[in-house]
């Protein structure tokens, strides 16, 4: 559905960097094309390279698209239509002369075609340049408290944000001081999968499962984030942040918080990221006693031979976490995850299994548990699909239960191609929605649980793990064991 946009201006930063050629630019062109953007809009890049300007910068997105926009992305005339509505600005994000460039080519855009006044700036640049771009753009009237041309100024910055919980908040405080926090937009790739923003609708819309999604019903919660490739070059990012900051403090801690939280009170923005929150204050923080027995890290076999990779390092590529939530409907009952590079394949899913009858007539008493188990396993990728596990007879005289599944796949339900995450979420950053944005009080506490796990891991080195593997043996078990530490 449409949604009524007001003229506007992006002004992306890092416009020559591989996010911006992927994603950033084929998204805001197929949005161009479906008839979501307004006829007034301007995207201006910003990057260090001079050039010849515009022309090269629209070359620059041409080449993007014939690249990696979708096979029906349109002609060439429809690019050179989209090209009318890219500027250029070249620019040292540490020079305040590059950001009077800026304030100057926004400001052209009110007397061309009226979009001075509603600007979205997008930081597709290396985390550590976020506070010296916010710092910049206030020094230069371009905030979001202080701006010559009246509409709204919103910032998007992609993760991480900040790689503890101390740099998390001089973050936070930093971009707090130019902009409130109803401007600033934290973006999760995964919170625009279709399947992760359909969990909200298939918990609270059903009446069949929201009574059993408790404690009473339910044994345990498995998230498996799982890439079957390594670090792909990035040996030196990896070195400094490694498989907890990288993927567990953002996705993995995000898609945990939208399987357990409560129902809000309506479906605006900040009552859905409160019960988020919620469940993130509530996660119990490790020590080195409790994590000894619900953590285990992994590196696989190779990773100290990649480029930029210390030999002797000690930097995790796989995580298995056993979480808990103390809360009323949690307590006691394990959310265990497994993240990680290079494990024997690529997905990522979520399975809910459920406690065992109190009486098994159909099979030997452990069968339920190890065999037959009702599960709920919500796959987010590669596949978009939602199955119900259950027992069911198998045929012939003997009362014998086998599995078997009931299976929801997104691609046959529906004739519609969905968008893509980043065109969601561009979407909702233009229209002002923050509801799939994450919050700083979200952030802070997610900081807050892995740096209890780095704490307590300190010194641990990890296990070494095949490529192609499921990780280090033995990993932790995803039931709830007798062992576990209350």
């Amino acid at each position: 559905m449409n949604r009524e946009l007001s003229s506007f201006t992006l002004v992306l930063f890092g416009a020559h960097g591989d996010l911006a050629a992927r994603k950033l630019y084929p998204s805001i062109y197929q949005l161009a094309l479906w008839g979501q953007l307004p006829e007034n809009y301007r995207i201006i890049g910003v990057g260090r390279s001079g050039g010849s300007g515009h022309h090269e910068f629209r070359e620059l997105v041409r080449n993007a698209l014939e690249e990696h926009a979708r096979a029906d992305g349109g002609d060439s005339e429809r690019i050179e239509e989209f090209s009318r509505h890219l500027f250029y600005v070249q620019a040292d994000l540490n020079d305040a002369a590059g950001y009077e460039r800026i304030r100057h080519e926004i400001s052209e855009g009110r007397d061309r075609d009226g979009t001075c006044g509603n600007v979205l700036y997008y930081l597709s640049t290396p985390p550590s340049l976020a506070p010296v771009i916010v710092s910049h753009l206030q020094k230069a009237g371009l905030g979001g408290r202080e701006y010559s041309c009246e509409g709204e100024r919103k910032i998007v910055i992609e993760k991480p944000y900040g790689h503890d919980l101390q740099s998390a908040r001089e973050l936070n405080g930093v971009v707090g001081e130019v902009f409130h926090e109803d401007q600033i937009y934290r973006i999760d790739h995964y919170l625009g999968k279709e399947p992760v923003q359909n969990i909200l609708v298939f918990r609270f819309s059903n009446g069949m499962f929201e009574p059993l999604w408790n404690r009473h019903y339910i044994d345990n919660v498995r998230i498996t984030i799982a890439e079957d490739f390594g670090i792909r070059g990035r040996g030196a990012f990896y070195e400094e942040t490694g498989l907890l900051r990288d993927i567990v403090q953002n996705h993995g801690l995000q898609l945990l918080a939208s399987v357990a939280m409560e129902p809000p009170v309506n479906l605006g923005a900040n009552a859905v990221r409160d019960e988020k929150n919620k469940v993130l204050c509530s996660l119990r923080r490790f020590s080195s006693e409790t994590a000894a027995g619900h953590v285990v890290l992994g590196q696989y076999e190779g990773y100290r031979d990649e480029k930029s990779v210390d030999p002797a390092s000690n930097v995790e590529t796989c995580a298995d976490i056993r979480f808990f939530i103390d809360n009323w409907r949690w307590k006691g009952v394990p959310f265990t995850m497994k993240a990680g590079k290079n494990l024997a394949e690529r997905v990522t899913e979520i399975v809910i299994t459920f406690k065992c009858p109190p009486q098994n007539f159909f099979g030997p008493p452990d069968s339920c548990s190890s065999y037959t188990s009702n599960q709920i396993i919500i796959r987010i990728q590669p596949e978009e699909t939602i199955a119900v596990r259950f027992g069911a007879k198998r045929p012939g005289e003997a009362l014998v239960t086998d599995p078997v599944f009931m299976k929801f796949d997104y691609r046959d339900a529906f004739d519609i191609r969905g968008m893509s995450p980043y065109q969601r979420l561009l979407l909702d950053a233009m229209a002002g929605d923050q509801m799939h944005f994450i919050r700083q009080d979200a952030v802070e506490n997610s900081w807050e649980v892995i740096d209890s796990i780095k704490k307590a891991m300190e010194g641990v080195v990890p296990r070494s793990y095949p490529v192609h593997s499921w990780g280090p043996e033995p990993g932790l078990p995803p039931g709830n064991p007798l062992t576990v530490n209350r």
